[in-house]
This record gives C-alpha cells, sequence and structure tokens, in this order.
C-alpha cells in the first residue's frame, strides 16, 4: 500500500453501553460525560458491554461471509439493480475507485432480507431488531448531553418508522481487486451508523485534527459513527466523518455489517432552533431525508450522502 493511505494509531474513545442504563447515578453520569467527548471531539467510538451476544455476532459475521461463497455468486445476481424500489441491492465492484462485493438491505421499517437461506434471513432479521435496541438507547443518551428530554432525537428524526439500511460488504470482492481502495472517502447520511466486522483493519477514519486513523474494533466491540443529519440537527455540534476502506493488496478478507439508521423518509430535518442564534447562524438547509437520500441522482437503497449540497456558505 503506497503512502497515499497511510494512517496513524490513535486512541480512540471506548463507550461502555451498559453504563450508560445502569441505576448507579455516579457511573451513568461519567458514561454520559465520555458519550459527550466522543460525540464533540471525535464523532466515532467503540461501544463495549453491548446487548448483543458475543455468539450471536460471530454467527451473524459467519453466515454472511458464507453467503458471499464465489461458487453461487450467479444467485446473488438477481439483486442487481432494478430500480429505484428495490428493496434489496446486489453488486460487485473491481476498479480503481471501489473494491468490494456488497448486499445492501432495507432494514426497517420492515426487514427485506434473500429468502434463501432461510437461516441467514432469520439471523438478519434478529440481529437487526437487537442493533435498534441498542440505536434508541444511545439516541436517549446523546439527548441528554444535549440537555433534552431523552426521547429528543427520537422524536426529532422520528426514529419509530426510521429508514434504517444494512450493507453487507466482502473486501476484496470474489475477484482480484484492481486498486487498494475498498470504498473511497464519503460520509454516512442518518442518525448513527454501525459497523461490526470479522478481521481488524482496513478502515480509516479522518479525524477532527485532519488526520487518518486507523480503525482496530475490539473483539465483539460496535463502532459507532455520527451521520450527516445529526450533523444537520445539531448545527454542526455534532459532526459526521469522511472514512474510506483500504483492501491492503488482497491480503486479508474483510467482512464487515454496516447499518445506517436514518429518520423517517418523511422527516423534514433542519438544524434544529436551540442550536442557532447570532453566534452560531444557520448551517444547513432543510429537506425531508428522503430528499436528501435523492439529491444525488441515486436511490433511496443506495443511502448516499448529500452533505456538501446541504452545507450553506457563510
Amino acid at each position: 500500500m503506497g503512502d497515499t493511505y497511510l494512517a496513524c494509531d490513535e486512541e480512540i474513545p471506548t463507550i461502555d453501553y451498559s453504563l450508560l442504563l445502569c441505576d448507579d447515578n455516579d457511573q451513568r453520569s461519567i458514561a454520559l460525560e465520555s458519550l459527550r467527548h466522543a460525540c464533540e471531539e471525535y464523532g466515532f467510538f467503540y461501544l463495549v458491554n453491548h446487548t448483543i451476544p458475543d455468539d450471536v455476532l460471530k454467527i451473524v459475521l459467519r453466515g454472511i461471509s458464507n453467503y458471499f461463497d464465489p461458487i453461487t455468486i450467479d444467485e446473488r445476481r438477481v439483486y442487481t439493480k432494478k430500480g429505484s424500489s428495490d428493496k434489496i441491492r446486489w453488486n460487485l465492484n473491481a476498479n480503481d475507485g471501489e473494491n468490494r462485493e456488497y448486499l445492501k438491505v432495507i432494514a426497517h421499517p420492515r426487514d427485506h432480507v434473500p429468502s434463501n437461506p432461510i437461516s441467514l434471513s432469520k439471523i438478519i432479521e434478529e440481529y437487526n431488531k437487537e442493533m435498534r435496541k441498542i440505536v434508541f438507547g444511545l439516541a436517549r443518551a446523546i439527548s441528554k448531553n444535549l440537555g433534552f428530554d431523552e426521547k429528543y432525537i427520537e422524536k426529532a428524526f422520528n426514529m419509530k418508522s426510521g429508514f434504517d439500511v444494512m450493507a453487507m460488504n466482502l473486501y476484496p470482492p470474489n475477484s482480484k481487486a484492481k486498486s487498494d481502495i475498498g470504498i473511497p472517502n464519503h460520509t454516512d447520511p442518518g442518525f448513527v451508523v454501525t459497523l461490526v466486522q470479522d478481521v481488524n483493519g482496513g478502515l480509516q477514519i479522518l479525524s477532527h485534527k485532519g488526520r487518518w486513523i486507523n480503525v482496530y474494533i475490539p473483539p465483539y466491540a460496535i463502532l459507532i459513527q455520527l451521520g450527516d443529519h445529526l450533523e444537520i440537527l445539531t448545527n454542526g455540534k455534532y459532526k459526521s466523518h469522511v472514512h474510506r476502506v483500504i483492501v491492503n493488496k488482497n491480503k486479508m478478507q474483510r467482512i464487515s455489517v454496516v447499518t445506517l439508521h436514518g429518520p423517517s423518509l418523511d422527516k423534514f430535518i433542519v438544524p434544529a432552533k436551540e442550536f442557532v442564534d447570532d453566534e452560531n447562524p444557520q448551517n444547513y438547509i432543510g429537506m425531508t431525508y428522503k430528499e436528501s437520500l435523492e439529491a444525488n441522482g441515486g436511490n433511496e437503497i443506495d443511502v448516499q450522502s448529500s452533505l456538501e449540497q446541504i452545507k450553506l456558505v457563510i
């Protein structure tokens, strides 16, 4: 891998999810403060002691790895892009700009997963159900840190009807990668992004300070990244971050499961009045979540960021 994609090893905040919910006021206050620091100073963090058992994560990652068997690739081609109403989308890219095989599925308001194998669909549905519980817990903790009622974010995004998309990725793809790039620089729309993976390394995040950081997720931890729409809602107080995936010359296969947890498609998202004043003018225009997902000409299931179009030039 050339110098172009070098990154540093820097400590990334680790948040103990169990302490965010515990009855001990002192421990909960310390955990909330750690979360506030992670959101303001980093925009991403590792989540440990969450509610998804280690065995469930193992089964999910193993099931997805088996699903990407190169022998059965023709069975997956049925999910190649057909139109804007696709609920499941498959593709394999091996070019200078992107090197991965992926399956994207709409995970909420209703799960849309491949019916074959049935075992995988059941695993994914249960995983999505449990991950949403964690995301709701984070929404309540972040709301408290922002100084609001614990259901502030839940209501602002209408999360009960939230539009979630899950991407299952294989790096490098079932063909030799054509460059070091798995996925190029990007941010993700939504409230937060959750990520688990089967081997370490590959992901790099651009920090507030302009340094690329290697992400080494602790075993069975979840990487949480703040999404574009939390940045918009807070008028830039909590920012999403540019990140990328490097395939490192095909040295190791990596499976990742990434879920973008978004607002309801019809929810109009604009900086909340609590974050706008004379010293902090409005930095983003408002639009519905659906409009923002389609602003770059993509479909909803593509979950493309449109943050640069939404930002106002002050």
